[in-house]
């Protein structure tokens, strides 16, 4: 029986072939990667990916589609809220033998609805990843890699560039889905840097929240009244917007105030 794409979890599946050779060309699975797929649908990646792996893990919301999957002999169903699920803990248990010696890679297609929230929650898991290849929105791919002092650079930007070497790869277009989204995707591939600065996340996420909560007034207006109430005597120029400052003077901020 066809099954029916629920717009309630953002469902279109990916149809076009070679899109989706490109795909896991660029994913480039190699026998014994330990590979978790967010969001398998009807297999359309699945089943290319698991058949290089020798095994995969997926995580799939859809009852019906994971009652699917599990039929799938080389495949562990994960049926869960992505953003519940613990990757750390799914690390040890992917792990031949305990958590993976070269970490976990992530890829699927993310449901538009929720991908910055899944980013996020698998950035609090980072430690645990090797790489991560998405499909996206593309004007989220856009943000996500935007540098200083452009339109596109936002929190999103600086939440995630001070964490992980990113690239668009791939533009996808509408008609390679069923059914077709009303907004062109790309795929971005997101490889934790080696030696990150060492950050309160907590501290620096609440920072980068209030330079962009008023991104068209000058930070001495709202990220200024922020650092006063911790005491900050420091220098920084806060007579510029959000969107100019680089990610590295946000990341040495944050070092300068936390305990």
């Amino acid at each position: 029986m066809k099954h029916v794409a629920r717009k309630r979890f953002g469902q279109h599946f990916l149809t076009d072939g070679r899109v989706i050779d490109a795909i896991v060309a660029a994913i480039a699975p190699q026998p014994g990667d330990d590979m978790v797929e967010i969001g398998p649908g009807l297999a359309a990646l699945t089943q290319p990916l698991v058949e290089r792996l020798g095994s995969l893990t997926v995580v799939e919301l859809d009852r019906d589609l994971a009652a699917r999957l599990r039929e799938h002999p080389l495949l562990r169903v994960v049926e869960s809220d992505v953003l519940k699920v613990d990757f750390s803990a799914l690390a040890q248990q992917v792990g031949r033998g305990g958590a993976p010696a070269a970490g976990l890679r992530v890829v699927g297609n993310l449901p538009y609805n929720i991908s910055t929230p899944i980013l996020f929650h698998l950035l609090d898991h980072v430690a645990v990843v090797r790489d991560q290849l998405f499909m996206l929105q593309k004007e989220v791919i856009d943000r996500m890699v935007a540098k200083p002092a452009t339109s596109d650079y936002s929190r999103l930007s600086v939440m995630l560039q001070w964490r992980y070497s990113m690239d668009n790869v791939l533009f996808v277009p509408p008609e390679s889905f069923d059914p077709p989204p009303r907004v062109d995707s790309a795929v971005v591939r997101m490889v934790p840097l080696a030696e990150p600065p060492d950050i309160d996340l907590k501290l620096y996420g609440e920072l980068v929240q209030v330079a962009f909560s008023q991104r068209r007034k000058i930070l001495r207006n709202t990220l200024g009244k922020w650092l006063e109430t911790r005491g900050f005597a420091s220098e920084f120029d806060l007579q510029r917007r959000a969107e100019e400052v680089p990610v590295s003077e946000y990341v040495s901020l944050a070092q300068s105030i936390q305990p």
